[in-house]
């Protein structure tokens, strides 16, 4: 199966991408709020876009990639106005991301429009199994923060997306199975717990 992107979808996951990454790198070195910040601003934008810009992009290709297996329409859309929010917040040293999401048309069932919501959440729980392997051989200089940050953001994103709230992804894969939904989700707590006890690179 060949993905398809339009010309407007590569505009937006590359205005999302760097709209989450400044934020983030902007939250990482502490905002306006901290006297000493974390990380300089060059570490936090590099640590941003390779770890929360791909674990974004690829939680929406895989919405992406299961809902064009069903044949249905599937293309990424820009929340401008959350983007606004997200860079204003990291400004305060915290941030509230929700950059957009990938809009889907077609014949969608229950069960369907559960195991393409499921999909961004397992995305991101087997990036942050990569980067918390990673972590554990490489914990030191640059890249021991590269991949524990790595880890720590996308136990986040697949957490927080996995609530059953609002029009998150948890809200559509309980609504289709909530067995799935309960195992996933404690798998992903209990990921983010078990990482705390291991030898990753300090954050602070």
């Amino acid at each position: 199966m060949q993905l398809k992107f339009s010309k407007i979808e590569i505009r937006d996951l590359t205005k999302a991408w760097i709209a989450i990454s400044v934020a983030f790198a902007i939250a990482l070195a502490g905002g306006i709020i901290y006297v000493q910040p974390n990380f300089s601003f060059l570490t936090s934008i590099l640590l941003a876009a390779l770890t929360v810009g791909v674990g974004f992009l690829l939680h929406e290709l895989g919405h992406k990639v299961i809902a064009q297996r069903y044949g249905c329409f599937a293309e990424f859309r820009a929340d401008n106005m959350m983007l606004i929010i997200a860079i204003i917040t990291s400004f305060f040293g915290f941030l509230f991301a929700a950059p957009g999401a990938v809009m889907i048309a077609g014949r969608v069932s229950t069960e369907r429009n559960g195991k393409i919501s499921i999909a961004g959440p397992l995305v991101n729980i087997v990036l942050a199994i990569i980067f918390l392997v990673l972590g554990i051989i490489i914990h030191q200089g640059f890249l021991g923060q590269l991949f524990a940050f790595g880890f720590f953001i996308n136990t986040w994103l697949a957490i927080f997306n996995m609530l059953p709230l609002w029009i998150l992804d948890g809200k559509k894969v309980w609504n289709w199975n909530k067995t799935i939904y309960i195992i996933t989700l404690v798998f992903s707590i209990a990921l983010l717990v078990i990482g705390q006890f291991l030898p990753l690179a300090s954050l602070a």
